[in-house]
């Protein structure tokens, strides 16, 4: 059982987060395989850094994507994820660091020579063209003629449905259908990797989970390696392989969406991901965090389970259907840092405002933060 310690006056502050140094990669020369280069990735980012004026855009990342990975950049905006993108893509020049692809050195290579596709959050879709020949446009600029270039077409549009509207022109279309062909065009080409820069974004919130869907079912059946850059937590946790969480051009954590959410590296992570996020605890010497569903009556643990009693002073409830939130603060003999209490619907016991609510987590589910780094401490 964990004791709450003593407790500095005043509320909880945000610890500031120190980035981990990144070790500089040696230079190698452009267009060379590299003998050091991980087997097992597809995609190498080499203490990749960009900086525009004063700002540091990037900050010395080294990132590996395996081979048929689905990874996904995450992180707020100016975070520094479309960056790194597009520094991968060869539509940026890092200040500094390298982009391997298949082991090759690829950093002053121009983006057409990469073998990459790009979907951007616009549709970029050529107005006075028609589906199909949106879908052609690289395979013509390739040399792609006759009976391949249309075999490919009507291939990669029947694996997203989009036969039926291929006489239509981009007006035409609904936003979903256009985010369609945009992803049908760029992989109709077979890259070696898929690059997407939110490309969902723009579509409202059924369309877009149906997208997500056929986007991710698409990946895991071609194979092809992808990076997807989004600000949305749950887009991470739904397509990802594995998430690597940026913030302010710094990689905080990488990991898969399981270990992104129960493992967070740091603060910045632990509150980031997860809605509500974690809550934050000031106890002697270090920072507790646990997560809003974690905290339960006594009842919902088994007798001999190690746990920490955390009650808690409920200001507030929010119905949702099948949640309730409830928003209080800590109570004695914790100090009185700010909680939210997150309860599904068949959980029934009271939860009401004004009431001091005894509640209990695993002393397993309980997070140790450094307070001066915000790091997790062992």
């Amino acid at each position: 059982m964990i004791a709450p310690g003593q407790a500095p006056p005043g509320a909880a502050e945000r610890p500031r987060i120190v980035p981990r140094a990144e070790a500089s990669a040696p230079a190698p020369r452009r267009g060379d395989a590299r003998a050091d280069a991980d087997p097992a990735a597809k995609i190498e980012a080499r203490a990749l850094s960009k900086g525009f004026a004063e700002v540091s855009a990037v900050a010395a990342v080294s990132l590996a994507v395996r081979n048929g990975e689905f990874l996904v950049l995450l992180g707020p905006s100016g975070s520094g994820k479309s960056t790194l993108l597009r520094m991968i893509a060869g539509l940026e020049t890092p200040s500094s660091g390298d982009v391997l692809i298949d082991g090759a050195v690829v950093t002053d290579l121009a983006p057409r020579s990469r073998n990459v596709a790009m979907v951007f959050q616009s549709y970029a879709l050529y107005p006075h063209l028609t589906v199909f020949e949106n879908i052609a446009f690289p395979l013509r600029a390739r040399g792609v003629r006759g009976r391949a270039l249309e075999r490919r077409v009507l291939d990669a549009s029947a694996a997203f449905g989009l036969e039926p509207l291929l006489r239509r022109k981009p007006r035409q279309l609904s936003g979903g259908e256009r985010q369609r062909v945009a992803l049908v065009r760029a992989i109709v080409r077979e890259p070696t990797v898929l690059l997407l820069d939110e490309p969902l974004s723009n579509l409202d919130a059924q369309l877009r989970a149906t997208a997500r869907e056929e986007l991710r079912e698409f990946q895991r059946r071609v194979g092809t390696t992808a990076i997807y850059v989004t600000h949305d937590q749950v887009e991470a946790m739904a397509l990802g392989d594995r998430i690597a969480v940026l913030d302010r051009g710094a990689l905080r954590q990488v990991g898969s969406p399981h270990e992104i959410y129960e493992d967070p590296a740091d603060t910045f992570v632990a509150t980031f991901i997860g809605s509500p996020p974690m809550n934050l605890v000031r106890t002697a010497g270090a920072l507790l965090g646990v997560r809003p569903e974690h905290l339960l009556p006594r009842t919902h643990f088994a007798a001999a389970e190690p746990i920490t009693a955390l009650p808690v002073r409920v200001g507030r409830v929010e119905y949702l259907g099948a949640d309730r939130l409830a928003y209080g603060t800590l109570d004695d003999p914790w100090p009185h840092d700010p909680v939210v209490v997150r309860w599904p619907s068949t959980i029934a016991a009271a939860l009401r405002a004004g009431e001091r609510q005894q509640l209990f987590a695993r002393d397993t589910d309980l997070k140790r933060f450094d307070p001066g780094t915000g790091r997790r401490a062992q």
